[in-house]
């Protein structure tokens, strides 16, 4: 009952469409605007959050393998986003509820993050993220053909803009073409788990909350993750303090609170425009690296992070 009553909540005016016109009236005035308030809130701290992944993963990845490093992360996020949790599961997916979560859970949690930990081992940032900013654009094609959001002529453009931005963005990372083969497999198919994965999450939310969404997705990429646990604990033991607690971070902030608050996200806002805000992580962690790792940014990092605040802002256009 908790679970119908938390979801419904976010979707006032469903309901009463086709009903008569004093109806939505009433119902499109007053929910929308605490809603899109959240829906932003959360996407900011989606976006600086998984830009901090990647400052973090590239701070502690001498000291982990792909693997290992996935599974440190999924059991610290499940621990930290079970003890919220738990306590107000009320009730567990059943019968075929369990087929989209165990899709997006073996695929974006499980699969995703090994392919991405792995193509950053032979790639250098910059062509890893333009690779893996293909990503957006899948989403806006399946949620169009799919889940039926359309194709908005604003949303193309916006995307089409933003990902130059990432190309500049690229451009400018100072390490050219290191494009190994693998590497660039390896981030094209984590490009496309995750898109595949954000278009099977978004009929789950319907029915359960963002958190409890996220945890059982954690869960299940955890489970397929436990053949590296004699990995993780031997590269556990060898590894420095400073890289230990990097990984308990990944583990709690960029996998256990910005996936959630990405599901919350996806819960009010259609994929599509939702996908296109990713355009701000390359610039977002260009800023982190320069402030947290006093990396100082190119020209070409600034004008393309530029280019992706205004792919993005046009994403937004016609919609209010």
């Amino acid at each position: 009952m908790a679970t119908t009553a938390d979801t419904s909540s976010l979707h006032p005016a469903d309901p009463h469409e086709g009903s008569a016109a004093a109806a939505p009236a009433q119902s499109t005035r007053q929910p929308k605007q605490p809603v899109n308030k959240l829906g932003v809130a959360a996407v900011v701290v989606t976006v600086v959050l998984w830009a901090s992944a990647f400052v973090g993963i590239r701070a502690v990845g001498p000291s982990f393998s792909p693997g290992s490093l996935t599974l440190g992360r999924l059991a610290i996020a499940a621990v930290v986003l079970g003890a919220v949790v738990l306590p107000k599961l009320r009730m567990l997916p059943r019968g075929r509820e369990w087929w989209p979560i165990l899709a997006y859970g073996v695929m974006w949690f499980g699969g995703y993050n090994v392919a991405l930990n792995a193509a950053e081992h032979l790639l250098d940032a910059g062509t890893s993220a333009l690779l893996i900013n293909v990503n957006p654009i899948l989403i806006a094609v399946m949620a169009g053909l799919i889940l039926k959001e359309g194709f908005p002529r604003w949303l193309i453009i916006g995307s089409l803009v933003a990902f130059g931005g990432v190309a500049v963005i690229a451009l400018g990372s100072g390490q050219r073409s290191t494009a190994d083969v693998a590497g660039v497999l390896l981030c094209l198919l984590a490009a496309a788990l995750a898109a595949v994965s954000v278009i099977v999450q978004k009929p789950v939310l319907r029915k359960f909350p963002a958190g409890q969404a996220t945890w059982f997705g954690i869960m299940v990429g955890l489970v397929c993750c436990l053949p590296f646990g004699g990995q993780l604990v031997t590269e556990l033991l060898a590894a420095p303090l400073p890289a230990t607690l990097g990984l308990v971070y990944l583990g709690i902030f960029p996998t256990a609170i910005a996936f959630t608050t990405w599901a919350y996200a996806l819960s009010l806002i259609d994929a599509g425009k939702l996908a296109a805000t990713t355009y701000l992580v390359p610039g977002t962690t260009v800023l982190i690296s320069w402030l947290v790792l006093s990396e100082n940014p190119t020209v070409w990092g600034l004008v393309g992070g530029a280019i992706c605040l205004v792919g993005v802002g046009l994403t937004r256009r016609g919609s209010r």
